[in-house]
């Protein structure tokens, strides 16, 4: 009888369950798993941080709706990507994390092993789900159920820990049982209840003043059709948290992206799609959303409900499942008259406020504006390229001025407000659309967390371009009085060049749309480094008035 290692018996189940993709940094006791996971089939990259695999394993799922793999090897490896998944533990992205631990043999009892730590613990409070495998026979059952519980119900991630000893041991091949995929990973739509379905349309029919409020739900469900039809039906505006935006095009004509401060104040009715409750949409609570307005909330996970406020319809589902029961409930009684005059004052509000924001977008100062940056970014990508964001500053400012248009095609770091995501989530959204143009546009601080990447870039072909916004520190500092802000004007376009990849400097606006040309069309990876205003701070908060 033919015997099989665990490393085998590992990979052939996470090619049979989907796993197409995976990110790694090569190290005992993960070596033999690594090389069987590329004997597979299995898209194998390797990084240089194993944090920056786990993210880009975060930006890959963002963009394709599917979970992939990161992976290190035992100890530092496999702490290393602890703030990558904290992230997707944060923004509820599936991530599946597998890391190699010391033997089960030679732990415990305070022997100092090798790399020896209780990784399972450290992993348990920012996954789903965080399990070791004891035995070599339930490799195949335990990772189909690290996937299911990463992609059923809220998604997130999961963490699977592989000792060296079941890794490295044998059995014989007759005693492995490798799941079904079709069984281990059943698709349902958890549909709301009927009763709840119809209290929602009637509070819905008694509104003057509606808005709907909709998350990264609505993507991960695929919801976008019947989120779009709901809208476009009933005629109601809408605005997402910023992961959930492209649910529609931000230039949707119910979509008030500049009178949202206006619509959460005056809105009698808010329905909450799909999203959760939380410091971003100031906990639907007052004094951003008016007191009095009524809240149906629809989210999949039922400790959402009502958690911050009180809801006066909750309905637990899934999103697409209950936006189309909203459907056919309201039927012919959803009538975009009956808000007409609703949508016609944030349409005014919104128009006026716009034009305010573009002014200030068209600066020609020197230094530059961010704002002048976002606009020439903004100008020059085509509807369908993917947005990357990351830092501080520049991601305020491009939250307000650089628009999105379809799922999945903006990225950025969600609640746990990571830096150093940008460049890969960048990585990971331009291997699942290498059609699609993928820019990202990063802060020189935040840059600086995943700059090696590049390396990995260059190395892969991935031809995924990057704009600095090089202010010369972690935030504007109009008062010089920020500990630790100053990290000086670096040419990190000269770091690109060093590691094969097409660099630019770039000082003046009219300079920033040929650097980009050329970047996109050099076939490599890119860096366009403009330097921006370090004083830029001062005028933010003028911005934002314009803009929400």
């Amino acid at each position: 009888m033919s015997k099989i290692k665990g490393s085998e018996i590992l990979a052939r189940t996470l090619k049979l369950m989907g796993i197409d993709t995976m990110f790694y940094i090569m190290g005992g006791p993960m070596l033999e798993v690594e090389s069987g996971c590329i004997k597979q089939g299995i898209r194998a990259i390797d990084v240089r941080h194993e944090q920056a695999g786990a993210m880009m394993a975060h930006g890959w799922g963002r963009s394709t709706g599917k979970i992939a793999v990161c992976m290190g090897c035992s100890g530092p490896g496999s702490t290393n990507m602890i703030t990558g998944v904290a992230t997707a533990w944060g923004d509820a992205v599936p991530v599946l994390a597998i890391g190699g631990s010391a033997p089960l043999a030679a732990t415990g009892g305070g022997q100092g092993v090798f790399q020896e730590v209780d990784q399972v613990a450290l992993y348990r409070p920012i996954t789903k789900w965080a399990e070791r495998v004891t035995n070599i026979r339930r490799i195949p059952e335990m990772v189909a159920t690290a996937i299911r519980q990463a992609t059923q119900g809220r998604p997130g991630p999961v963490y699977l820990d592989m000792p060296g000893d079941i890794v490295y041991q044998e059995v014989d091949e007759s005693e492995i049982a490798y799941p079904d995929p079709s069984r281990a990973m059943p698709a349902y739509r958890p549909y709301g209840d009927p009763a709840a379905i119809q209290e929602a349309v009637a509070l819905l029919l008694q509104a003057e003043r509606p808005i709907v409020l909709s998350g990264s739900g609505v993507l991960w469900s695929k919801a976008w059709e019947a989120f779009g039809s709901l809208v476009e039906t009933a005629g109601i505006p809408f605005f997402t948290t910023p992961q959930g935006r492209g649910v529609l095009p931000d230039d949707h004509p119910l979509a008030f992206l500049h009178a949202k401060s206006t619509a959460l104040r005056e809105a009698d009715l808010i329905l909450s799609v799909a999203t959760r409750s939380n410091y971003v949409n100031g906990h639907l609570k007052p004094p951003r959303f008016n007191a009095d307005a009524k809240v149906v909330q629809v989210n999949i996970d039922p400790q959402e409900i009502g958690l911050t406020r009180a809801c006066d319809v909750g309905i637990v589902g899934d999103a697409k499942a209950v936006l189309e029961q909203l459907l056919r409930e309201g039927g012919s009684r959803l009538n975009p008259e009956r808000y007409r005059a609703w949508v016609a004052r944030l349409s005014k509000v919104n128009e006026e406020k716009a034009q305010k924001a573009e002014e200030r977008l068209n600066t020609d100062q020197e230094p530059m504006h961010p704002l002048r940056l976002c606009k020439e970014v903004r100008d020059f990508l085509p509807r369908d390229a993917i947005l990357v964001v990351d830092g501080q500053e520049i991601l305020n400012y491009a939250r307000q001025s650089i628009p999105t248009y379809y799922p999945g095609h903006r990225l950025n770091s969600g609640t746990f407000g990571t830096m150093g995501v940008g460049l890969p989530f960048g990585i990971g959204a331009k291997l699942a659309h290498p059609d699609k143009q993928v820019l990202v546009l990063h802060g020189d601080g935040s840059f600086g967390m995943s700059a090696m990447e590049l390396d990995t870039a260059r190395r892969f072909n991935i031809p995924v371009v990057v704009v600095i916004s090089l202010n010369g520190g972690w935030t504007a500092d109009p008062d010089g009085v920020k500990p630790g802000r100053d990290l000086g004007f670096s040419r990190y376009d000269l770091m690109a060049q060093a590691l094969g990849c097409h660099g630019e400097y770039v000082e003046r606006p009219e300079d920033i749309r040929p650097a980009l040309e050329r970047a996109f069309n050099s076939g490599l990876p890119a860096v366009v480094n403009v330097k921006t205003d370090p004083l830029a701070r001062a005028a933010t908060a003028k911005f934002a008035s314009y803009s929400t």
